[in-house]
């Protein structure tokens, strides 16, 4: 039986241990757990930036930066503007006030800098960090490089938190609040989108979610966490300088947020302590044995990076929750399916026979390659039509031109008597099409189930705030029960709850069906959905797809077995380097001389 940590008992045991910690630690501990505290909530902002949403960035002391210096002018500036001072700007309010600059920042920040992709992300996010750490530098209102203080305590009804053990509760507040609204948002409609942004953005816009908001939403939800951090640290301090919130404290965060596990949201704690408590040591014992000149504590980061790099890529998180396993272990808890909920309303299929696809003239060239070469097909509602090559022959690029993956270089493309050719996989898949890969996209270390419920994204519409807060339970039960719903009807019931990259191949593809029909489609694009499949699984699928044709779903099939095939269509187009060269009843099909000699060399 598999065990692991379940999250509840881990924020119990936590929650004890904090309440513990200021009767029994001295000053000076309490000291340093306020310093993990306000790390940690930087770091998990990472973890959902990073780790998961697989957006790489090196500027978070930048924000933790912005709210520090939004509250501390606030609450000590004297000579503020009428339309500010008259508010009479107390911690609390300099806290929203933090969050607005801030979100509205981040905001902006990313509209240009999450355009950006591969090693220039992270370029873009050192140059805007570096960018904000001169500016509160420079500005001689925020006191220059030297600082200023005079920063209010917080009070809480009334009384004031000026010593670390009375803040301390407040840090690890928010500390709390911060991991139980990241993991709620993980654990839902908008987390699965985000999940799939880190390895599965075209698979995610072919089942209708918008991955750049994605993108934006965690970069934003990441940057008020580091301004919520820089609010707590300025009121603890009472003192504020540029020098905490340098591009060398946004590569430290980010190295909290790797060695404790950049894919685990409990990880940002473990790294943030390690760190932290690793770097207090060191800056003790290392001075003693190689003297007061030099930082060897960078050196020393430097070389345990490259070795946990080396050693364990997914960090100490998941070490640690292995070795905790064999000592205590905690059953998993397994996710229940409401089978009682109401179902998701689903959309009328065209009657039997209505054109829902038309494709004419469609010419794909890459350079000097064409790949489709004005080809054209129908797809009516009810029918089977199968598009057949050999290897090459432009199959898959077809495919990508009428789902949206790609942009035809000429022709027209028709979806339900609309002109869809240009538009977005994200727009056409809101219209009722929906299609597998020929090579397969899952999510493999998420469950079969939540696999399967990203392709019910666009029958959602519960936003981020609901899922953080656990507002969106209702609905994300009737879509978890539509996924199981689709699970079982393509035979995979019992690999509900398994990871999708356990399964074999061909199985992973049968998942990818349950997905693409989880979104209620009208059209379903199918690319080799038999391949990897035995004997008695391709019969299950054939009788599978029938059914789904005399419901009236329109299927275009690409696949190379043409026994499969030829069995199961009612139309089959053929393709050769790109361009049309058969097309009819199965039956036509296998006698023509140009398909003949496509496939075999010649009629003989």
């Amino acid at each position: 039986m598999k065990f692991e940590l379940s999250p509840k008992v881990l924020m119990i045991v936590l929650v004890v241990l904090l309440a513990l910690a200021p009767l029994v630690l001295k000053p000076y501990h309490i000291t340093v757990l306020n310093y993990i505290g306000l790390y940690s909530m930087v770091a998990i902002g990472l973890v959902l930036l990073t780790g998961v949403g697989g957006l790489t960035s090196f500027g978070q002391a930048a924000f933790v930066g912005l709210g520090a210096y939004t509250t501390a002018v606030l609450t000590t500036a004297s000579d503020l503007p009428g339309w500010l001072a008259w508010m009479g700007w107390s911690p609390w309010l300099s806290l929203v006030a933090g969050l607005i600059v801030t979100g509205t920042s981040a905001y902006l920040i990313g509209l240009v800098t999450l355009r950006l992709s591969g090693h220039f992300l992270p370029l873009g996010t050192i140059a805007w960090g570096i960018s904000l750490y001169f500016l509160f530098g420079t500005m001689g209102l925020l006191g220059g490089h030297t600082g200023f203080g005079g920063i209010p305590p917080i009070a809480v009804f009334g009384y004031e938190l000026r010593q670390g053990h009375q803040i301390f509760y407040l840090i690890w507040l928010f500390v709390l609040l911060a991991v139980i609204t990241t993991l709620n948002l993980l654990d839902s409609r908008e987390g699965r989108a985000i999940r799939a942004l880190k390895g599965g953005m075209i698979m995610a816009e072919a089942m209708g979610v918008n991955t750049a908001r994605s993108r934006m939403v965690i970069f934003v939800i990441a940057s008020l966490l580091a301004c919520a951090s820089g609010w707590l640290y300025v009121h603890m301090q009472r003192f504020v300088n540029p020098t905490p919130f340098g591009i060398h404290m946004g590569i430290e965060y980010l190295f909290m947020a790797v060695l404790g596990g950049a894919a685990h949201v409990w990880g940002a704690i473990i790294g943030a302590t390690v760190i932290t408590v690793l770097k207090q040591w060191l800056q003790d014992i290392l001075p003693a044995i190689f003297g007061q000149a030099g930082n060897f504590e960078v050196i020393f980061f430097g070389a345990l990076l490259v070795l946990i790099l080396h050693r364990a890529r997914g960090g100490l998180w998941p070490i640690l929750t292995s070795l905790t396993q064999r000592v205590v272990p905690v059953r998993a808890e397994q996710r229940q399916i409401d089978r009682n909920v109401e179902p998701l309303p689903s959309r009328e299929l065209p009657s039997k026979g209505e054109l829902l696809l038309d494709a004419r003239e469609v010419t794909r060239r890459f350079g000097g390659l064409i790949a489709c070469n004005r080809l054209s097909l129908e797809v009516r509602a009810g029918e089977i039509l199968a598009l057949i090559g050999p290897n090459g022959a432009g199959k898959s690029t077809m495919f990508n031109q009428v789902s949206g993956v790609d942009v035809p270089t000429s022709g027209k493309i028709t979806f339900l008597g609309k002109d869809v050719t240009g538009k977005t996989s994200r727009e056409i898949a809101r219209m009722g099409m929906s299609r597998t890969f020929q090579h397969v996209k899952l999510l493999p270390t998420m469950s079969v189930i939540e696999n399967v419920a990203i392709g019910a994204h666009l029958r959602g519409n519960r936003g981020v705030l609901s899922a953080a807060w656990r507002l969106d339970r209702q609905e994300e039960k009737r879509l978890l029960a539509e996924a199981a719903k689709q699970i079982e009807r393509v035979g995979l019931g019992d690999y509900m709850f398994v990871e999708a990259g356990s399964l074999a191949l061909g199985q992973q593809r049968i998942v990818e069906i349950a997905r693409a029909l989880t979104s209620d489609p009208c059209l379903l694009l199918l690319d080799e959905p038999a391949a990897g499949l035995r004997y008695k699984e391709k019969q299950a699928l054939a009788e599978l797809m029938r059914k789904l044709s005399a419901e009236g779903m329109g299927i275009l099939l690409v696949e190379h077995d043409m026994d499969f095939v030829m069995g199961l269509v009612d139309r089959v187009v053929v393709m050769e380097f790109g361009e049309k060269i058969s097309e009819g009843l199965p039956e036509e099909v296998q006698k023509d001389p140009a398909v003949l000699q496509a496939y075999l060399g010649g009629v003989e």
